[in-house]
């Protein structure tokens, strides 16, 4: 059932969105001259790697830094690319990769095969289920890039900040995954673009009802400063 959905979403979306992706298309190509998409290698269900397809929001080659994590005040963002960021438009051609079945329109979102290599062996169960294009995580660490701002180390300041909290709701996902789940995290996402807070408020209720530990909902309530913390299952990996 959750597979037919996703088919049905996004054919759905990529024919809905149509016009505004080949308008963002021409803007991004018209910016530099260079290929509006950018191709990004993933990891999916099972270890296994695909293609990911995004909008491109950064100048041709900034993926050759050796930095996977971006802040707002990341020179390699073009100006373009800060708009289609704001609004997640370079996260609609990801519609594709759900179409064709490497996504699905809600899980844990894709990592780099670097982060995937660093997962403890409880962050792996994250890769039992297929990556998604919005899950929890991406609606309480949707300001992502205003949490790195003005990092000398985003990659570090990640890994310290979010990883931790993103991995463990990425765990509740897939714990606790259904059909209505994906439902109210996808209307979720999209109130999120007109109410951040209203959006954080939802995702704490549903997390309430799922019992998850009430400090990881503190969390996400994103009230106060986020705190540096551990992947979940390190301890197992050390000693």
């Amino acid at each position: 059932m959750k597979r037919l959905f996703d088919i049905a979403a996004s054919a759905t979306g990529l024919l809905l969105t149509s016009p505004l992706l080949l308008v963002v298309m021409f803007l991004v190509w018209w910016d530099d001259r260079h290929s509006p998409f950018y191709i990004a290698s993933r990891v999916g269900r099972g270890g296994m790697p695909f293609r990911m397809v995004k909008m491109r929001s950064m100048r041709v080659g900034a993926d050759r830094t050796g930095v996977s994590s971006t802040s707002n005040d990341d020179r390699r963002i073009t100006a373009v690319g800060h708009f289609i960021r704001r609004f997640k438009i370079d996260e609609l051609t990801q519609l594709w990769n759900v179409l064709i079945g490497d996504m699905s329109l809600v899980g844990p979102r894709p990592q780099v095969q670097s982060g995937v290599d660093v997962y403890t062996v409880r962050e792996r169960d994250l890769l039992s289920v297929r990556p998604g294009i919005t899950d929890f995580a991406s609606i309480v660490f949707s300001d992502e890039g205003s949490i790195l701002a003005g990092s000398n180390d985003p990659d570090a300041d990640y890994d310290r900040l979010i990883r931790p909290w993103k991995s463990r709701l990425g765990l509740v996902y897939v714990a606790s995954n259904s059909l209505w789940l994906d439902i109210r995290l996808i209307v979720l996402t999209i109130i999120a673009i007109a109410s951040r807070a209203s959006a954080l408020r939802g995702v704490a209720t549903i997390l309430v009802s799922l019992r998850v530990d009430p400090a990881l909902i503190e969390i996400c309530r994103r009230q106060r400063p986020l705190v540096p913390g551990s992947p979940p299952g390190q301890e197992f990996q050390t000693g």
